[in-house]
């Protein structure tokens, strides 16, 4: 049984919703950023970035009150509304490939903290920190928690009903997405949400582990009934779509190519590959390294006393012992790379020399993550990328 609830979003006035919501700012290159911010007077990324032209730069307490004031600004100046009663919204985003559809509302903070809202991922306490002193000062949330439930034919009829009306906004944005939001304010349809979600018993974090981690913070700290909840995204796990994310290493720990192949070759069998061929069993691995595709698989000695994750057995098997990487999360000397982006890309990136080895893994499904997420057990960072990724500014939760 979670609690799930409607609430009074702050959001753009229709004809400005294309032009306030963004991409998080952390997706965009510097340079793009300042492209929009000097040729998009609403972008929400003015909020974000109240004083970009400014040369010196201010320490985060005075930064985020500086947010404050100008989301302050767009809603004096009606860019932003504030909706007069509760309600819940339902938004959809559609490309090419897959269509996403699902509500917004607010998950309560005690349901994480009593294991309900299930993670499986490690956070670190130094951005749990920060960003919940940015909610504390800045007062608003924009990006909402993406949360996973078990399919729910009582839900999805209510969301039909809406997605046949028009919709309160629509637009469409470069990467050829199609967005669309719709509100829910009426009283039974909101009281019959709330009602289908009590009846489920978990809820699962598929995006947003650090923003769920600093919520729950703030709850500690701040004993108001907004900072009770957060913002989240609720969307059925059969509409998610879990890609890989994949490994670049820097340096093989001074070891050369051969060295570094007949260490591996201890626990893995590993074949070279005229060209790049993506894993497709349990604990394999595609793998470049000098010109030279291989495909690594976990021998059966060493598989059969393991359950773990295909990216557990990478950090278990191969970058703690072999390349010395002990904390994902912090070393240097492994960059991430979501599974979106062509292999090519990282082969180029290997060719330049600006890397040693890349390494492909295959997506993780979705049952193996609950079935991790149940046990209490976290994978290592960057073990997953999800989509759909939701544009900041649509719904904004005031705290």
């Amino acid at each position: 049984m979670v609690k799930i609830s409607a609430f009074k979003a702050i959001r753009p006035v229709r004809d400005k919703a294309s032009l306030v919501a963004s991409r998080s700012y952390l997706t965009y290159s510097e340079n793009t950023i300042i492209e929009k911010l000097d040729n998009n007077p609403y972008t929400f990324l003015h909020i974000i970035n109240p004083e970009y032209k400014k040369k010196n730069k201010r320490n985060d307490k005075q930064k985020f009150l500086k947010i404050r004031e100008k989301f302050t600004e767009f809603v004096d100046e009606k860019i932003l509304i504030r909706d007069k009663t509760n309600c819940f919204y339902v938004y959809q985003q559609k490309n090419e490939l897959k269509t996403y559809t699902g509500i917004i509302g607010t998950a309560a903070v005690k349901d994480y903290l009593s294991g309900k809202i299930k993670k499986h991922e490690l956070t670190l306490k130094k951005r749990e920190e920060k960003f919940c002193d940015y909610l504390k000062l800045a007062g608003f949330n924009a990006e909402p928690v993406l949360l996973c439930y078990k399919e729910n034919s009582n839900i999805n009829n209510i969301i039909q009903k809406y997605i046949l009306s028009r919709a309160e906004y629509e637009f469409t944005t470069t990467d050829k997405s199609l967005h669309k939001l719709w509100i829910i304010n009426n009283n039974d349809d909101i009281k019959k949400i709330s009602k289908e979600f009590k009846k489920i018993d978990d809820l699962y974090i598929a995006d947003g582990h650090h923003r769920t981690a600093s919520s729950a913070l703030l709850s500690k700290v701040s004993k108001t009934e907004s900072s009770s909840y957060f913002m989240s995204y609720l969307l059925s796990e059969k509409q998610l779509n879990i890609l890989s994310f994949n490994r670049l290493i820097k340096s093989l720990n001074n070891l050369t190519a051969k060295n570094f192949i007949y260490k591996i070759k201890e626990k893995f069998n590993v074949v070279e590959r005229s060209s790049h061929c993506s894993p497709t069993q349990k604990n394999q691995f595609s793998m470049y390294l000098e010109n030279q595709w291989y495909s690594i698989s976990l021998k059966k000695n060493y598989n059969k006393n393991s359950n773990k994750l295909d990216p557990s057995i990478l950090s278990f098997y191969i970058l703690k012992p072999i390349l010395n990487i002990i904390d994902e999360r912090t070393d240097k000397n492994i960059t991430f790379v979501e599974g979106n982006i062509p292999t090519k890309e990282l082969k180029k990136q290997v060719d330049n020399s600006n890397y040693k080895v890349a390494f492909i893994l295959k997506p993780i499904i979705i049952d193996d993550i609950k079935k991790i997420a149940d046990k209490g057990e976290t994978l290592p960072p960057k073990s997953t990328y999800v989509e759909p990724k939701l544009r900041s500014g649509l719904t904004i939760y005031s705290i």
